[in-house]
């Protein structure tokens, strides 16, 4: 009888635990702001990673607190501008700008000694150090960036950018992913590695990119890694990326619902 009252007291105890309230900042760039613009997506997006995490925790309620293409440094450089408020957990998810455009990844170094917005490593202790002030005791989450296709912007073809197969700056996007597996690894944060762990690969980010034949001027399907030196005129040619095209995700950069769920399984996995 005793075994039982004790197995019933730890089912009680699980039970409400698991039923608290969460709130949660997720910190990001577009792939978390789009959660809440699927009209961005040219509505290719249902449910984003924030909406899906939700709906398998009912008690985690999200801010979402994602800004259309801004780097970890911009982020730290407005980080008492943006209304960041006491949480219970906060994720970051950023880094993909960063490479872009070629901000310094720097050292952990940079991190430790707090030398500000010069590096990204400088960058997120800027950040984290916010989230602390907020709250000492909230769990702090980092996202390691996705790998990357090339990148057509739905709504502007002349908004693109090449793939994470190529180095920008001299510096690869999975030295970015790494730099942020550094910081979680000395502050003994969760790390959600993306980049390394999610099964979103260059090969499946979409299944082709439509393009002109450059010998014969007709379209044709190329897949990763054959569409590389196959040029794109935003002016003249079709949009690349057809809803036939869309994988993991439906730009080459931004997650699909495919995508999203991927995500949303990790974080939720990571929450749990």
């Amino acid at each position: 009888m005793k075994k039982y009252v004790v197995l019933l007291t730890v089912i009680i105890f699980t039970t409400s635990f698991s039923k608290k309230p969460v709130t949660w900042v997720a910190i990001g760039d577009s792939i978390t702001y789009l959660n809440d613009h699927a009209n961005e997506t040219g509505n290719r997006v249902k449910k984003g990673y924030l909406t899906r995490v939700t709906e398998k925790l009912s008690n985690v309620h999200y801010i979402n607190q994602g800004h259309n293409g801004w780097t970890s440094v911009r982020i730290a450089t407005e980080i008492e501008n943006l209304g960041i408020v006491k949480a219970d957990v906060y994720s970051i998810f950023l880094g993909t700008n960063d490479w872009w455009g070629g901000r310094p990844i720097g050292t952990l170094t940079d991190y430790i000694n707090n030398t500000g917005t010069g590096t990204i490593y400088g960058s997120f202790r800027i950040i984290i150090n916010k989230l602390r002030s907020l709250n000492s005791e909230a769990k702090i989450i980092l996202i390691t960036p996705l790998q990357r296709a090339d990148f057509v912007y739905i709504n502007n073809s002349r908004n693109n950018a090449f793939g994470s197969y190529k180095e920008k700056n001299n510096q690869s996007l999975s030295q970015v992913a790494d730099a942020i597996g550094q910081i979680a690894n000395h502050e003994h944060f969760t790390l959600i590695d993306l980049y390394n762990k999610s099964g979103i690969t260059l090969k499946n980010m979409v299944k082709f990119k439509h393009l002109k034949d450059p010998k014969t001027g007709q379209y044709k399907n190329y897949k990763y890694p054959d569409y590389i030196d196959i040029p794109f005129n935003p002016e003249t040619d079709e949009y690349p990326y057809p809803v036939e095209s869309i994988d993991m995700t439906y730009d080459g950069l931004h997650p699909s619902d495919k995508g999203n769920k991927i995500i949303a399984k990790m974080v939720v996995k990571a929450m749990k």
